[in-house]
């Protein structure tokens, strides 16, 4: 198959991220064919930028050009479905940046048209691409662990100022961005914590605080506990307010426990099953014998360069995606959740009530004190630079 002509909706600074990969050949089997944005200063931005490549100022125009057979989506994170479901009406594979968007209800449509389509349809889930994480849910797979009995992530490391927060006036609002560290700093977390175990939960009760270190209208700190259909359980905790951070993700089965921490994988084996030993020994404090493990990594990350060479090679060779567009709705089911346990003081149980969810969330989109503009204020400089960063 010829290479792909792949279109960017939205040239902000994943947008340009993902624009440079692809100018720079960096994806085998993609050319950057076309950018569209709002923003007349963006859009003189990318034309200056990228020679040679149209610029549209709406995703509909693009669509209608002839010019793309793909898109990559990096909107603000409510338009996340609105273009997805455009692009795939048009007949356009689509990769959305995340979350997959602010609430399941609307991924869910996108899911069901995404299906009906029968084009390929990935999500930017680039912490699937971390070796350390792959292992992890490969000896889970094969059952080293045994059954699962406790998971517990404890993800601070997400720093942000006040200055942040005020850097743009959508931030961390509920109208222009739908929540805070949840939807913004925490979907690969979300994603990796059911994503490795296998385990989604079955219910939640969560306690966000908002804006408890920073003036925002959003959460900023969040400790959660969820229980699973097997009988075992979960603690999420993040926050934006903590320095130092910590980014630990601990795993207890039957079998041991592994652990996750500062780009190491170590694995407390036991010799034999907790199960096993609990039911032969008669003693008053023994415990199962077991090894320290470190489990060697091998690779390394390939993070967002290594999704969108996954998504070409599956529209030109048929390759399993690493990251489905359709299971992006199941960290934001977990996100959705903790929202709505907050706000009803109250256990949520799963499957999620979506309607109610919606309800709840308009009431906050609402008062929050995010207007969108009648005209984008740009000021004409290049986006940052997020090298680096998830």
């Amino acid at each position: 198959m010829s290479d792909v002509r792949i279109g960017i909706i939205g040239i902000g600074n994943m947008g340009a991220s993902h624009a440079n990969h692809i100018k720079s050949g960096t994806i085998k089997g993609a050319v950057l064919a076309a950018i569209s944005d709002g923003d007349a200063e963006k859009r003189a931005w990318a034309a200056e930028t990228y020679s040679g490549v149209a610029v549209y100022a709406d995703s509909e125009a693009m669509l209608a050009s002839g010019d793309v057979d793909a898109v990559i989506v990096a909107t603000p994170h409510y338009d996340h479905p609105v273009e997805a479901q455009r692009a795939l009406a048009q007949g356009m594979h689509v990769l959305i940046e995340k979350p997959a968007g602010v609430y399941t209800k609307q991924v869910r449509e996108m899911n069901e048209a995404a299906a009906a389509s029968g084009r390929v349809f990935g999500i930017v889930y680039n912490q699937r691409t971390n070796p350390l994480y792959r292992k992890l849910r490969e000896l889970i797979a094969d059952g080293e662990l045994g059954e699962i009995r406790r998971t517990n992530w404890i993800i601070t490391s997400w720093y942000r100022s006040q200055s942040y927060y005020d850097s743009g006036s959508w931030r961390a609002t509920w109208g222009g961005e739908g929540g805070g560290v949840l939807i913004n700093q925490c979907p690969h977390q979300l994603d990796l914590w059911q994503w490795t175990t296998g385990l989604m939960p079955v219910r939640i009760r969560a306690f966000c605080h908002f804006g408890k270190h920073r003036d925002i209208e959003v959460e900023d700190d969040v400790t959660a506990y969820v229980e699973y259909a097997n009988g075992g359980t979960g603690v999420f905790i993040t926050t934006t307010g903590e320095a130092p951070g910590t980014n630990r993700f601990e795993v207890t089965g039957d079998r041991g426990k592994i652990v996750i921490e500062d780009g190491r994988l170590t694995f407390w084996r036991l010799r034999e099953s907790e199960r096993d030993f609990n039911a032969r020994y008669r003693g008053a404090f023994g415990s199962p014998e077991h090894w320290k493990c470190e489990v060697p990594i091998h690779g390394t990350s390939s993070e967002h360069a290594g999704i969108m060479q996954n998504f070409v090679d599956a529209i030109r060779n048929g390759t399993a995606l690493i990251a489905p567009g359709e299971e992006g709705i199941h960290g934001l089911t977990i996100s959705n959740a903790m929202h709505l346990s907050t706000w009803l003081d109250d256990w949520v149980e799963l499957p999620l009530n979506e309607d109610l969810y919606e309800s709840e969330l308009r009431k906050r989109i609402a008062s929050s004190r995010y207007r969108k503009p009648e005209a984008s204020v740009s000021s004409g400089t290049a986006p940052a630079n997020l090298k680096g960063t998830f």
